[in-house]
């Protein structure tokens, strides 16, 4: 095995250049004769727009223009796209009202763009932007889903019949409802998933310009993909061919789904930029983060589990209302359908289930993906149902899920929704955390705990994942006249470590140093096709495409040093890249072989496609364990484990640090990450860091990662699966049944995400007054 080749815990080559002060983000970037964007927004939630008097703002000192929405519509652009729509149960169409860049009509939440300032410096634009004049006629808003779906509430969109976006059901309603009539015991739940704000490190930013050359819009900015970004502004917003645009992603300072979508800012800035015909940017500040970003999660949800009277599942039935915000997000809709309802039954074997969704507007920002991206909401919901079944049947929550697990007998395994795992041994991933978080020891320590004032809990979560994103990825592998090799490629970090990780696969695979290959991302002018980065596809994807290009140099550069070693290509060993004649020591490098190409005129370059078969399934089991001060609510982790089933392993250390990560967001919406709306005037509560809750460094513990590889799967050509959202698809549910688990045992309710000190200290404040009466 190379030094630095697949396996090995190499530290990230970008982090040099990120921690020096040497990274280049968007906001880095700036061009001869640059205007700079403010957005006026409006303070509103809903609101007819009367009239919108540009006049002071237009007149004041450096700026260039002012455009509405107005400017917009006359020019014929078009809003920005729901991409993924989703079918109601009866097979119509779902409602999708048209969400504009910048509103002309009326607003729908607060913070929706009503006019843009371009000046000649961000100062200038921010100044005349508070000269803008705005006639609103202030409309009642609805933002708690439950209501939007009253047949008495508010409408959000004049002319839609209600705030119904879709009516989607799946899965066998009639064999559950059978099932659960025969059940031996029906166990029911009630959950809130919270929305969470994703908040990266970078801003969401972007800054479009005429290349004078091409004539090309180049436009740079903060996303999680060229390629598609590229598609929907071509295609659906200004209806121009895609080679009128070159898109640029340089570093990406976080996106966790996030920033994957096209958002009215890129479509108000490129339209400047193309009117204009100079340089414009925009970089979103924290406020404006918090208020339009897209958000995540945002679920009501009511769950039944039919047992049978030996302790197994016999039925699954889901009934969900899913906030969407003002708009269907790009892929809002199928968030807590589809991406959620292929695993809905996870790792158990539930023999039916059905799922029914309602997708509801209400005059709050759109909600989309976020990290994991309708997998966390699906595997919370079931890990905190198996709990609450076990305690209502006698059983250890370990003990409940290892009857039901699917058994590695069973795989390939097709669930009660028609997803079909390929691998996986779930039970043993369980045994393994329990083994290592010292299960057996829990009872000693809570009364340690106890001792001290303390409740103590543990809480244990399975969960398995699926990969998602673009089924095909593209790589090329290109020979530099310096010796070295470039991989293009068409994922987007946002910081995963692709430039390290993506490099050790080609490096061992050519046989090169690892400080000879460079990867290249983030250009549609470079890399031709791209799937983007996202559904946890980057290394499973690209790196099997990576494999299948360097085979193929590997295969030509054979027939080279057959040749210049005067023997038969069959007779070459190709070992630690050097290509040898079998049973000597005469040999050539591939260095020398790539340097013989491309001299001759006929570089080793290749491309090939990844067309992946299926997705692969990462699974595990999380174990959490917590204290809480009774006398304040607050909770402290004390204890987290995870084992993890990732397949093959190209980087160890990167790996660890995405459970990590997964983790720590998985912390903070379980214990304080909520973004909150006045129901009354649908303003966000939470529209700062003073008010919104983010984990800290001292809200977080060491975390006990295992990896195991026992179970490469089929699906990738490296072995490989996804990695980078299964952190928090297991540490929601591990942390609030540790949780419930010290509340309960304390006489307390169970509660909801958040778990705040607030909602803990009122939950044991209502047990002690309740034993006392």
């Amino acid at each position: 095995m190379l030094k630095f080749g697949i396996g090995q815990a190499v530290r990230r080559v970008e982090d040099r250049r990120f921690l020096t002060g040497h990274g280049r983000y968007t906001d880095d970037i700036s061009f001869e004769g640059q205007l700079h964007v403010a957005f006026v927004r409006s303070p509103h939630a809903a609101a007819r727009i009367l009239a919108v008097d540009t006049a002071d703002a237009a007149a004041a000192e450096g700026v260039v223009a002012v455009f509405t929405g107005a400017d917009l519509d006359a020019d014929g652009i078009g809003g920005v796209p729901a991409v993924a729509r989703v079918k109601n149960a009866d097979g119509s169409g779902m409602q999708a009202p048209k969400r504009p860049a910048i509103a002309s009509d009326a607003v729908h939440f607060a913070g929706e763009a009503v006019a843009m300032v371009v000046a000649t410096d961000p100062v200038a634009a921010r100044d005349a932007a508070e000269l803008v004049v705005v006639d609103y006629d202030e409309r009642p808003a609805v933002v708690d889903p439950l209501k939007a779906v009253e047949a008495d509430a508010v409408v959000v969109h004049d002319g839609t019949p209600s705030n119904l976006c879709f009516d989607w059901r799946q899965g066998k309603a009639a064999d559950v409802d059978a099932a659960m009539a025969a059940a031996h015991q029906v166990v029911e739940i009630d959950i809130v998933n919270n929305r969470v704000s994703a908040n990266p490190l970078e801003p969401r930013a972007v800054n479009a310009t005429i290349d004078a050359e091409t004539g090309q819009t180049v436009v740079y900015t903060n996303g999680q993909g060229v390629h598609g970004l590229r598609g929907i502004l071509a295609d659906a917003v200004f209806k121009v061919p895609a080679d009128e645009f070159r898109v640029v992603m340089p570093d990406v300072g976080g996106g966790f789904g996030m920033k994957i979508f096209l958002y009215p800012e890129h479509v108000a800035v490129v339209y400047a930029a193309r009117k204009l015909r100079r340089p414009v940017k925009w970089t979103g500040d924290r406020s404006e983060s918090l208020l339009t970003d897209a958000h995540g999660r945002d679920l009501r949800t009511h769950a039944r589990l039919g047992l049978d009277a030996d302790g197994r599942f016999t039925a699954f039935e889901v009934s969900t209302v899913a906030n969407l915000g003002a708009y269907a997000s790009q892929f809002g809709a199928m968030i807590p359908t589809s991406a959620a309802a292929g695993l809905a039954t996870t790792v158990y074997a539930i023999p039916v289930a059905a799922l029914h969704v309602k997708g509801v507007f209400t005059n709050t920002a759109p909600v989309d993906a976020y990290r994991g991206a309708g997998r966390p909401e699906a595997n919370y919901l079931i890990e905190r149902l198996i709990d609450t079944a076990a305690r209502a049947t006698g059983r250890s929550p370990a003990e409940l899920r290892r009857i039901n697990y699917i058994p590695t007998t069973a795989m390939p395994y097709t669930n009660a929704m028609g997803t079909t795992y390929d691998c996986g041994d779930f039970a043993l991933m369980q045994s393994r955390a329990l083994e290592a978080a010292d299960m057996a020891g829990f009872a000693e320590r809570r009364r340690q705990s106890a001792a001290k004032g303390r409740l103590r809990g543990i809480g244990m979560a399975s969960y398995i994942e699926w990969t998602q994103g673009n089924p095909k990825e593209e790589v090329r592998i290109r020979f530099e006249a310096d010796g070295s090799a470039t991989v293009l490629v068409g994922t987007q970090s946002n910081g995963q470590g692709h430039e390290t990780s993506f490099a050790q696969v080609a490096a061992e695979l050519l046989g090169m140093p690892f400080d000879k290959v460079r990867v290249m991302m983030g250009d549609t002018a470079q890399v031709r096709t791209g799937g983007g980065t996202g559904g946890s596809r980057s290394l499973q994807m690209a790196g099997s495409a990576i494999r299948l290009a360097s085979e193929a140099v590997v295969e030509r550069a054979r027939s080279i040093a057959a040749e210049k070693l005067e023997a038969a290509a069959q007779d070459l060993v190709f070992e630690d890249g050097r290509f040898t004649v079998a049973g000597t020591d005469l040999g050539i490098d591939m260095e020398a072989v790539a340097k013989i190409a491309l001299d001759a005129g006929a570089p080793l370059d290749e491309s090939r496609t990844f067309d992946r078969p299926a997705p692969t399934f990462p699974n595990g089991c999380h174990v959490a364990e917590v204290e809480i001060d009774p006398e304040t609510g607050r909770v402290e982790p004390v204890r987290y484990v995870v084992a993890d089933d990732f397949g093959k392993v190209v980087n160890p250390m990167i790996v660890m640090g995405q459970v990590q990560g997964g983790v720590a967001q998985g912390l903070g919406q379980a214990l304080m990450e909520h973004a909150v709306y006045d129901d009354d005037s649908g303003q966000l509560l939470t529209g700062s860091f003073m008010d919104y809750g983010m984990p800290r460094a001292e809200d977080m513990i060491f975390l006990d990662i295992r990896l195991y590889e026992d179970l490469p799967t089929a699906s990738s050509g490296l072995g490989s699966k996804g990695c980078g959202e299964a952190g928090t698809i297991g540490a929601c549910p591990a942390i609030m049944n540790a949780i419930n688990d010290a509340l309960i045992a304390a006489g307390a309710d169970e509660i909801d995400m958040p778990a705040t000190p607030a909602r803990v200290w009122a939950a044991l404040g209502a047990a002690r007054r309740t034993a006392a009466a």
